[in-house]
């Protein structure tokens, strides 16, 4: 069986990307990370990618440089690894159409919270703000395609609920949905490995 091909997009700690590569080294997910790119030099994940061997590359965004020129030069690089999805993994940059359109229905987000909830930054810290205040009884994760320029928005592959307890402090939320977060990224990737499947059948 030909393993699907995976670029992942970080820029920051990479817990998730960590979570992709233990399961594609266990044997539970039929794919091949053929590169890990961030935006930031500082990542850790680009760390987690060496260890794992493999390849990584670092493109920040010039000062001068508008968003769409970037996300065009970006969608370059990752043209080059012919994917068959994206992966963003804690990608904090909202991405235009000049990176989109060349992936159509192959960019996959993950984002911490529940469908039409919290987009954007620190949704975890915003829903336990919002659980303190009463407002919401839980919050949850999703993991979408992403086909425009809509952030945290986009057809909907999985999602799941996350309770919030009324001891619970940010950090025991925060620990609860990244483990959530893990488990069904990886999910809805194996999910989407077999429809490709299917499709070339």
């Amino acid at each position: 069986m030909k393993k699907a091909a995976l670029v992942v997009m970080i820029s920051g700690n990479g817990s998730n990307l960590q979570a992709i590569i233990d399961a594609v080294q266990a044997g539970s997910l039929a794919a091949e990370i053929k590169a890990v790119v961030s935006n930031t030099r500082e990542a850790y994940g680009l760390e987690r990618a060496r260890l794992a061997g493999i390849h990584t590359l670092i493109k920040p965004k010039r000062k001068e440089q508008d968003r769409a020129q970037y996300d065009a030069e970006l969608a370059e690089i990752v043209k080059a690894f012919q994917p068959d999805f994206i992966i963003l993994a804690g990608w904090m940059r909202i991405l235009t159409m000049s990176f989109i359109s060349a992936f159509p229905n192959r960019i996959i987000n993950l984002h911490p919270a529940l469908p039409g909830t919290f987009p954007g930054v620190n949704a975890i810290e915003r829903a336990w703000q919002s659980y303190q205040n009463n407002e919401i009884k839980h919050t949850g994760i999703m993991v979408h395609l992403v086909p425009d320029e809509g952030v945290d928005l986009g057809p909907v592959l999985a999602q799941k609920i996350v309770e919030i307890n009324p001891q619970d402090t940010l950090e025991d939320l925060e620990k609860r949905v990244h483990l959530c977060e893990h488990e069904l990224l990886v999910e809805t990737i194996h999910k989407k490995i077999l429809d490709l499947e299917e499709f070339h059948a």
